[in-house]
């Protein structure tokens, strides 16, 4: 009997960590992340001002699927790699949050790869992904 009560507990216990860990990203959207590097400036949210950028350097230019005109300036969002070409590629359990301060179509600096949803600063996609790679598969959430 002990060892049935022992097992109940622990299976709560799993039950309990899987639905906080999904429930994180129980609305996300699945799309894809390059990066870029400097020049960062002039930015199309806020031109010179080097103080959009967040002290942490994770930031992002927005792909034409969330530029939104615009209005996707100063959105922060919820990142996380989920897959890539290569194995082994996403560092796994990294989330990490990012504000967008740029469109990626009009960027001074150009992305590693095109056509991405998300354009991560290189310090932003180091923290989720190998820096190896130029494109990887993300999960976001707007916060």
């Amino acid at each position: 009997m002990y060892k049935i009560q022992l097992f109940i507990q622990s299976l709560f216990v799993v039950l309990t960590f899987e639905l906080v860990y999904l429930s994180q990203f129980s609305h996300a959207d699945v799309g894809t992340a390059a990066h870029y590097r400097t020049p960062y400036l002039p930015t199309a949210c806020y031109g010179n001002d080097a103080t959009q950028f967040p002290s942490s350097n994770l930031f992002a230019s927005a792909g034409e699927g969330i530029w939104d005109n615009g209005a996707a300036c100063g959105r922060q969002y919820l990142v996380r790699c989920i897959s890539a070409a290569h194995p082994r590629t996403c560092i796994p359990g990294q989330t990490i949050q990012i504000r967008i301060v740029d469109r990626a179509l009009s960027s001074v600096s150009r992305p590693s790869r095109h056509g991405a949803t998300i354009v991560l600063s290189k310090t932003a996609f180091r923290m989720i992904a190998r820096p190896s790679t130029s494109y990887i598969n993300i999960e976001f959430q707007q916060v």
